[in-house]
């Protein structure tokens, strides 16, 4: 009977919700005000099995809700009881779902569209009616789940060497258009960390910088771009996870920085996210001793989360934790315990749980033994469904398939991606005038280097896009392993290595690049991911850096290193050693 009510409540609190049938035109735009009142009251009518189930926003296996491939029932059913994601929604309430590649969500954008919408009728059918918050890591740059034919963009590093307010809110207007065409309104995104540490492992080029006003006024704009395009951005890693040199997916960093330094380093791009309106932040699996003595990580401090992003900067939107299966917040209590803890610090949305079933039994037993009040559900539950209404969910949940391809990978996008990439290349050195290469003579170049995955398996490797895109604007290049470019290069007007994350001291990378430059035979390093490797190399004729390896960004490059198109990026980030903050030549 509280489903019923509940349902009936969700339908008049915003709206009556369409199906994908329907040929009425969808209602409010997304972005309108929700009614609190009538929000208020549905969460007062729902069960307490449907109230806390809301606050889990969970991953589930397969392509579709309801007609997964064997092997993904298989995991379902190991891990969560159910044979399908149409299911796992049914049996737990579910707020939220979140896309990843490796559950094999994102496997093209009409079959994406497709299980969102199978999703939504899940949740249309089942518990309180209510529609789900479907979300995904999509970045760009070096996170991204969902690959081509969607349309990539240069990640946040690169933005930052762009320096383009203007630039990054389109990104994110792009980005979000094509999520929201697709059924995802809601993104983690944008990356609001401050990177000053060259050695941290788990953010680098997923800041835009290191300089926090610069961060700040990018994090705000692609705030600002992706809830123009209706899909709600999550600023994250708060209170800021840009100088730690531990990974918090597989352990627990510690955050060196005093009270003072937080507040003009960290603090600075969340409040810029919060005043530019965002809908969701995200809380970071670190401990901050000055932030909190406790030892607690960020996530499950409720100083931090209450005391800090609450009160000090005012955020009255979802507080969503990282996922709880990293290792940062499982180190110091159970499994049981963290989700109860995350709410009790102040948090809203509870992510991908290592065991939902254990994580959602813990917190109605919270509730029902009072360490947790129904009212205090209530009130994270009543965040997430103002962000549900914001976004236009209440009035029309779901994908139009039909529209997809008129939306996502367009001609239109893929040439606003290249236009955006075009001004982020950073010419870092060129002492002897090597570049631009003489496109016009059709110089013999050998592209060689670090081939890393792509982060949407879906392009790349980057050397062998590289000499595609150079051959294509005049050069005669060809792509070697690093294991034949050595013997090869002699007689080449000039060697392209493409280096990735290369790390202090001794190292194969380092070899390689001492080897090319031996043969006397001219060098270009670009490096395709962290701009720091130049530091950590011998000297090269001429340095590069593009902060992506995706394809977008080795287009630009080529275009960099031909002459095509001037180069135009400066560092967002320092080079110890060997280049300033906003270094960058030109031609």
């Amino acid at each position: 009977m509280a489903a019923a009510t509940a349902a009936g409540a969700a339908s008049s609190a915003v709206g009556s919700r369409r199906t994908p049938d329907d040929p009425r035109p969808p209602g409010a735009p997304p972005g309108r005000r929700p009614d609190r009142e009538r929000l208020r009251a549905l969460t007062a009518s729902m069960g307490l099995p449907e109230l806390v189930g809301q606050l889990f926003v969970s991953r589930a296996y397969g392509h579709s809700a309801t007609d997964p491939d064997p092997a993904d029932a298989d995991l379902n059913q190991a891990q969560f009881g159910v044979r399908t994601a149409a299911e796992l929604v049914a049996r737990y309430h579910l707020g939220g779902i979140v896309y990843f590649a490796w559950a094999h969500n994102t496997r093209s954008p009409h079959q994406i569209a497709a299980l969102s919408n199978g999703l939504q009728r899940a949740a249309a059918g089942s518990g309180a009616g209510i529609p789900l918050l479907l979300s995904v890591d999509q970045e760009h740059g070096a996170v991204a789940r969902i690959g081509r034919p969607a349309t990539l963009l240069p990640g946040a590093m690169a933005l930052g060497a762009g320096g383009s307010a203007a630039d990054a809110r389109r990104a994110a207007r792009l980005a979000g258009a094509e999520l929201a065409a697709l059924g995802v309104r809601q993104d983690y995104a944008p990356v609001a960390d401050v990177n000053v540490n060259p050695a941290n492992p788990v953010i680098g080029v997923r800041s835009f910088g290191s300089d926090p006003d610069a961060v700040a006024e990018l994090a705000a704009a692609q705030v600002r771009g992706y809830q123009g395009a209706g899909v709600a951005a999550t600023a994250k890693h708060f209170p800021g996870h840009g100088d730690t040199e531990t990974d918090s997916h597989v352990g627990l960093p510690v955050m060196r920085h005093s009270r003072a330094q937080w507040e003009e380093l960290d603090e600075p791009p969340f409040r810029a996210a919060v005043q530019a309106g965002a809908d969701v932040v995200m809380t970071a699996h670190i401990v901050f001793p000055a932030l909190d003595p406790s030892g607690d990580p960020a996530t499950l401090s409720h100083p931090i989360v209450t005391g800090l992003l609450r009160e000090r900067l005012g955020f009255r939107g979802v507080v969503v934790t990282d996922a709880l299966d990293m290792a940062g917040v499982r180190q110091k209590y159970g499994d049981d315990r963290v989700p109860v803890l995350a709410l009790k610090a102040g948090c809203d949305q509870l992510l991908n749980a290592p065991d939902l079933g254990l994580a959602y039994r813990s917190v109605l037993a919270a509730v029902e033994s009072g360490e947790l009040t129904r009212a205090r559900v209530e009130e994270s539950v009543l965040r997430i469904l103002e962000v549900k209404a914001r976004r236009g969910l209440f009035e029309d949940p779901y994908a139009d398939e039909a529209r997809v391809d008129a939306v996502v990978g367009t001609r239109e996008h893929l040439e606003a991606a290249d236009a955006i990439a075009a001004g982020t290349t950073t010419l870092l050195a060129n002492p002897r005038g090597l570049l631009p290469l003489d496109a016009a003579a059709g110089p013999r170049v050998l592209v060689t280097g670090a081939e890393p995955p792509s982060p949407t398996g879906t392009t790349g490797p980057p050397a062998q896009v590289l000499a595609r895109e150079l051959s294509a604007l005049g050069c005669r290049a060809e792509a070697l392993p690093a294991d034949r470019a050595v013997a090869a290069a002699p007689g080449r007007a000039a060697v392209v290595v493409c280096t990735y994350n290369v790390p202090e001291g001794e190292s194969p990378q380092r070899t390689l690049v001492a080897d090319l430059v031996a043969t006397g035979v001219p060098v270009v390093l670009v490096a395709v991911r962290n701009p720091y490797d130049p530091a950590r190399l011998p000297a090269c004729a001429a340095e590069v850096a593009t902060y992506t390896w995706t394809d977008v960004e080795m287009r630009a490059a080529a275009r960099v290193l031909t002459g095509a198109r001037r180069p135009a990026g400066r560092l967002p980030v320092p080079v110890p050693g060997r280049y300033p903050l906003g270094h960058g030549l030109g031609y």
